[in-house]
């Protein structure tokens, strides 16, 4: 009897649209953003985010034009494949899938943080919060309770026929857009409102603050310890650099709408990957610039939850700059309503890191190029699905992958957490390196193809015909930039891990994906060769 090896194509414009905005937003605006302003300043901390930006949607308008016109299943590693070298697609693949778990594991981590909710009683009577305790009486709660708890929910939900999966994921993005929008608003009339009197509605881009951080401190051994002190030019450099670095992690997760290609029945649409690309970068720009905005008007950059100088880690809801604003309005209420809000929506994010990472794994199991002979028995196991097209094999094995989110029992969680956040984000720049590098490869060849009379169908390449799938200006230069923003922030993500003494932790977390990649290429000369050659 012949096995199930075919996902089902349920998923409409509207699902996929939602589901990438879903992906994207997890707990990374609503604690990156206090983080990023703390490193940065309320305006240096805008320029970081929009920095950020700039580069994800140069690599999404990369990825959405190819996949337009070459509707493929898998685009991640078939468009490298294809246009570089099939070994360089391969390993695109598994980083992408190998990132994609690491995030499973860190938003369930940040759900586990998230629970110890609780203000330091000193803070409240600094601030003049109006009584003497706010915090959950969770917060005594055994991590790993939270833990197993929400691991089990998100592998629940993935078990969901697509179709169903997919109703769920716009519901849950349409409640995201609603809630950052009204979060927004909520904090941009607190700084109107003014309840807690102050100079002016810019106070905390004023003096003794101002658009950006004073300082940049790295490499502390412990809050006490006062670390390296940077000033002057260089601090506010290595302070953007450095946001826009911790800044990216909230923008991983547009490239659902390509991981959904074997499941969209719109696919062949061509308006369906114009719309979701545009749709998608555009909500979360503009959300994250205008809630980064809209926070920094409220909470100064070293407000002492705010002020880690431990840069590489992640703490909970105390912690959040939209959290921090209501508690320093003296707000009753609302500081729990957020926090409860942020725990639904890295569950979210976790879930759809799950449907990604299944999926994923799923599309290289229908190759068997892509893995050793001895693994081969597996593949085919992996490549199955259920009579409703849910393949079962990838999703357990990459649910797996999540229980590195037992880490939170660790005695220092949000360092854990940090590093986790930083392995993903480096491990997602490597794929979105590579696709920028093959949209220059398919940029060049579709340009000959359109110059080339023998072809019957040469119009079709042509990228200033009329019925030209989708196209953006200046996309060959964007695709440079994108490359080029991709690579140095590889290698010079972390650079605090150089800085004496040198960070071992902290250096396996940045650069192992790098490692990866670069043994895969350094085994195939012939890849490696091909690669760079692309480049000129």
């Amino acid at each position: 009897m012949t096995r199930r090896t075919v996902l089902s194509a349920d998923l409409k414009e509207r699902h996929v649209n939602m589901m990438a905005f879903s992906a994207c937003i997890g707990f990374g605006l609503f604690l990156q953003s206090g983080k990023v302003i703390y490193i940065c300043g309320p305006g240096l901390a805008v320029v970081a985010f929009a920095l950020a930006a700039s580069v994800m949607w140069s690599v999404i308008a990369c990825l959405g034009e190819m996949t337009a016109l070459f509707p493929v299943q898998g685009p991640l590693f078939e468009f490298p494949g294809r246009f570089i070298d099939e070994a360089v697609g391969y390993a695109t693949g598994w980083i992408s899938w190998f990132a994609w778990t690491v995030i499973i594991g860190a938003e369930v981590l940040a759900v586990a943080q998230l629970w110890k909710f609780r203000f330091d009683p000193q803070y409240l009577m600094d601030i003049g919060y109006p009584e003497s305790e706010l915090g959950w009486s969770t917060e005594g709660y055994s991590p790993a309770v939270w833990v197993f708890l929400f691991l089990i929910l998100i592998g629940l939900i993935n078990l969901l026929p697509v179709r169903q999966y997919g109703q769920l994921e716009y519901i849950f993005g349409s409640i995201k857009i609603v809630f950052i929008s009204g979060l927004i608003v909520f904090n941009v009339v607190l700084s109107a409102l003014q309840k807690v009197p102050h100079a002016n509605h810019f106070w905390t881009w004023n003096k003794p603050w101002g658009f950006a951080s004073n300082s940049l401190v790295i490499h502390p051994s412990h809050d006490v310890d006062p670390g390296v002190v940077l000033k002057g030019e260089q601090g506010h450099f290595l302070s953007l650099w450095t946001g826009i670095a911790a800044g990216l992690f909230s923008f991983v997760g547009f490239e659902t709408i390509a991981i959904t290609a074997a499941e969209n029945k719109d696919l062949e649409k061509h308006e369906t990957i114009k719309l979701a690309t545009k749709k998608t970068m555009l909500r979360i720009t503009v959300l994250y610039l205008l809630a980064t905005f809209a926070g920094g008007l409220n909470v100064p950059y070293d407000d002492p939850n705010l002020v880690n100088i431990q840069i590489n880690s992640i703490r909970a809801g105390q912690n959040s700059v939209f959290v921090l604003a209501a508690v320093r309005n003296h707000l009753r209420g609302w500081p729990s309503v957020l926090n409860g809000f942020f725990i639904f929506s890295a569950t979210t994010s976790g879930i759809n890191a799950l449907y990604n990472s299944s999926r994923l794994l799923h599309a290289l199991a229908s190759i068997p190029e892509a893995w050793p002979l001895w693994l081969q028995n597996s593949r085919r196991r992996l490549e199955r699905t259920t009579s409703r097209g849910v393949p079962l094999g990838t999703v357990t094995v990459s649910w797996c992958f999540g229980l590195i989110s037992f880490l939170a029992v660790k005695p220092f969680p949000a360092v854990v957490l940090g590093r986790i956040t930083n392995n993903s984000v480096v491990s997602e720049l490597i794929s979105y390196a590579v696709i920028c590098l093959s949209y220059i490869q398919f940029y060049h060849r579709i340009k000959a193809a359109a110059e080339d009379h023998t072809l019957e169908n040469r119009a079709a390449f042509n990228r200033d015909d009329k019925q030209y799938p989708y196209r953006t200006h200046g996309q060959l230069f964007r695709a440079y930039y994108g490359l080029t923003f991709c690579i140095l922030l590889i290698l010079f993500n972390n650079w605090r891990a150089f800085v004496t003494p040198f960070s071992v932790p902290d250096f396996i977390a940045s650069y192992i994906g790098v490692s990866l990649l670069s043994r895969s290429l350094l085994a195939d000369a012939k890849a490696l060769r091909r690669s760079l050659l692309s480049l000129l």
